[in-house]
């Protein structure tokens, strides 16, 4: 356990990671270029090193393989203040680019053995999600703050997995999932009179944070060419951000919400298979993310207390489609498409200014190329069409009302080397 935990930051360094998501809600869309390529479905298609983040029974129908990865993210976000009054001549509307940095780094590796006939075995490491901006000019300026602002949020997972044949057909998976986060904020002075703890609400540096947590899954070969699977992940309770107690509820609090899915993978002709998940994350259980910022305003509860306002992110459903075709015997290529709900509400944009994770639609492609016998390269794109999300009722009265309207943008390429063993 200890050497798991002196692993992930290591892993960060030696891979320059910036692991900054914000797909489904602030989750990756898929773990692995494949996966991605085929609008993250992989509930009941495993295709490389990394299927136990999805679903580690779908290890068990694999080869002894390594993959490594890399995936550059590119978000666009922005806000929107408009219908402030802050008194005579003093308001803060006008439009505000939270691009302070553009682009992303996200590793991936993953490495699959047979114990025996039965028992597979493996590891993988990848950006789980995360959300970053970076406003030049502030747009909480006018209430009082100073300075750049915006959120860092990056998450690395480290799972380690275990799959078991019942017989040819199915195949039950365990995978143990260690989370490590690191987390910084600036320029959220104007909320330091709302804080519990006003001296750790702001410009604290990069705060770290790790927990655990299982994922159990099914995969079943229901006949030749249908394939159907189950995954579920447990709430991660992580360790507190404590440079940040005056900010996130229950005094710097910020665990990783429990999620589930059901996919199907059918092969209706020997060339062309598609793949659909629909999965569960379960945002609205975690108190830092799913507390609304009328619990501030109207319930007295200040920032960072058992009760305090967070971003007021609720459940969402997220739906993922691919198909893939083998063009060749040493070409597949994939297409997909993800639609996730919605997580923010609309009266819930002032706070989420700093989060915007407002993307719902994704259309991806893909495809692998075998350069030899045993290795093969991937790739994958992914385009997250600009959502605007429109304020209603947004900013409360003690801060001058109005609304914040927030856009996310963003555009994802991915590139992979896979082997056999």
């Amino acid at each position: 356990m200890l050497r798991i935990r002196l692993l992930a930051p290591l892993v960060f360094m030696l891979l320059g990671s910036s692991a900054a998501f914000a797909t489904d809600g602030y989750f990756s869309h898929g773990y692995g270029v494949k996966s991605q390529g085929i609008g993250g479905a992989g509930i009941a298609l495993p295709q490389d090193g990394l299927a136990a983040a999805t679903n580690p029974a779908g290890t068990a129908f694999l080869p002894d393989r390594a993959d490594v990865g890399l995936t550059l993210f590119s978000p666009k976000r922005s806000a929107q203040i408009v219908g402030n009054n802050l008194g005579p001549g003093g308001t803060a509307d006008g439009t505000y680019d939270g691009n302070g940095k553009s682009n992303f780094f996200v590793p991936e590796l993953g490495y699959i053995k047979k114990i025996n006939q039965a028992t597979t075995a493996g590891v993988a490491v990848y950006g789980n999600g995360g959300m970053n901006t970076q406003y030049t000019r502030n747009p909480y300026g006018a209430f009082g703050s100073t300075g750049n602002a915006g959120i860092n949020l990056e998450q690395l997972f480290i799972t380690t997995s275990v799959a078991y044949k019942l017989n040819e057909q199915n195949a039950l998976g365990l995978a143990a999932n260690f989370a490590y986060q690191r987390f910084s904020a600036q320029g959220l002075s104007a909320f330091s009179t709302a804080s519990a703890s006003p001296t750790n609400l702001t410009n604290r540096g990069t705060d770290t944070s790790t927990g655990w947590g299982i994922r159990l899954g099914w995969t079943g070969h229901v006949t030749p060419d249908l394939t159907l699977g189950a995954t579920w992940a447990s709430k991660i309770k992580s360790s507190k951000f404590s440079n940040y107690s005056g900010l996130f509820a229950n005094s710097g609090s910020f665990d990783i919400p429990e999620n589930y899915g059901v996919g199907l993978a059918y092969k209706f002709v020997p060339a062309w298979t598609v793949a659909a998940d629909v999965s569960r994350i379960k945002y609205g259980s975690v108190n830092s993310v799913a507390n609304p910022l009328s619990n501030l305003t109207v319930q007295g509860n200040p920032l960072g207390s058992a009760n305090g306002p967070g971003f007021g992110w609720r459940d969402v459903t997220v739906a993922k489609l691919g198909v893939s075709y083998d063009y060749a015997p040493d070409v597949t290529l994939r297409v997909g498409y993800n639609h996730s709900g919605q997580p923010i509400p609309s009266d819930q944009t002032f706070f989420n200014i700093l989060a915007p994770g407002v993307v719902q639609d994704h259309l991806t492609l893909g495809g692998t190329w075998k350069t030899s016998a045993d290795g093969e390269l991937s790739a994958a794109y992914t385009h997250g069409f600009k959502k605007t999300l429109n304020g209603a009722n947004s900013i409360p009265a003690s801060f001058g009302g109005g609304n914040a309207n927030i856009s996310l943008e963003e555009n994802i390429f991915g590139l992979a080397y896979g082997w056999k063993l």
